[in-house]
């Protein structure tokens, strides 16, 4: 795609931005080569800025970037428990707001942390109308204690608990977090940082509570080679696996549309999770895919409120 003279000097400020920004989530930590939700973590920090707090649920990304008595944060980091990340950024915004400071309030947590075990406080901290940006680093299992199935697992993904191939769909999490009300909601891909960074901006200058969705790569769950990571994450948008989109004011908006997908399979191919899949599942897969982006291709033209 030829850029235009404009696309070039927006690209250019861009590019100059993010040079002269400052690292705050640093190398010495102890994530896999290749590991997905560690290129999130730098993306999501860096856009931020110094002005922030973290707190990040027990999982992945807590124990590689925390190990006692070192930490990968160039900012204030609070370890929560699997299951309350969200109430704890709650008591931090809520503290925030009585000393009239306006630091980022940013709550960190795997998809076991969201998806699952983390859901309740995730729903009660949304519908109290918390300001602070949850991000979901959805690598589709709880890769941490072993590559145990969650409901983020897709479709016939193989883990060490469903060894057969997942029977159950992936949870809807946008949507549902959406269904609150008064909520920003994304999805976001680590192979996409521009779109990335423009959507943790607009979370955090949201006046309210705020969800995005970070499509996260995993080498050892997923089963690809390490140098593979942002081709793989790329490659799902190319497919239709993973989609990039919106919800604002109950309203979906289409981010990134592909008119003229690759075949699903391309993606399903290079991942050992998806090895023992029969042609009559990878069908199924491709047509959900598809039908999934026509169902979001078709709500972000009609610019229906949905919530």
């Amino acid at each position: 795609m030829r850029l235009t003279g404009y696309s070039k000097m927006v690209n250019k400020k861009l590019k100059q931005e993010r040079e002269k920004s400052e690292e705050l989530f640093v190398s010495g930590h102890h994530a896999c080569a290749g590991c997905g939700p560690a290129i999130a973590m730098r993306q999501i920090i860096k856009t931020a800025g110094k002005d922030s707090i973290v707190t990040i649920g027990t999982g992945c990304m807590e124990v590689i970037s925390t190990l006692y008595p070192f930490s990968s944060w160039k900012v204030p980091c609070i370890h929560s428990a699997f299951e309350n990340t969200a109430a704890t950024a709650s008591g931090i915004e809520a503290a925030l707001k009585k000393q009239g400071k306006k630091t980022n309030v940013i709550a960190i947590a795997g998809d076991g942390g969201t998806f699952d075990i983390g859901l309740q406080a995730l729903s009660g901290a949304i519908e109290r109308g918390h300001k602070f940006l949850f991000v979901c680093y959805d690598n589709g299992a709880y890769m941490n204690t072993g590559v145990q199935r969650s409901s983020a697992t897709p479709l016939y993904a193989r883990t060490t608990t469903t060894p057969a191939g997942k029977k159950e769909e992936k949870k809807h999490m946008p949507f549902i977090v959406a269904s609150h009300g008064k909520v920003y909601v994304a999805t976001a891909n680590i192979a996409y940082p521009v779109d990335l960074q423009n959507k943790i901006r607009k979370a955090l200058a949201f006046n309210g509570p705020s969800y995005i969705q970070i499509f996260s790569p995993c080498v050892p769950g997923w089963n690809y080679h390490s140098s593979e990571t942002v081709q793989i994450a790329r490659l799902a948008v190319e497919t239709r696996a993973s989609l990039l989109y919106e919800i604002e004011n109950g309203i979906v908006k289409l981010n990134k549309e592909i008119e003229n997908p690759k075949a699903l399979k391309l993606w399903l191919e290079r991942q050992g999770r998806f090895k023992s899949l029969s042609q009559e599942e990878s069908e199924k897969l491709q047509n959900y895919a598809t039908d999934y982006y026509k169902h979001i291709k078709k709500l972000s033209d009609s610019g229906i409120k949905l919530f």
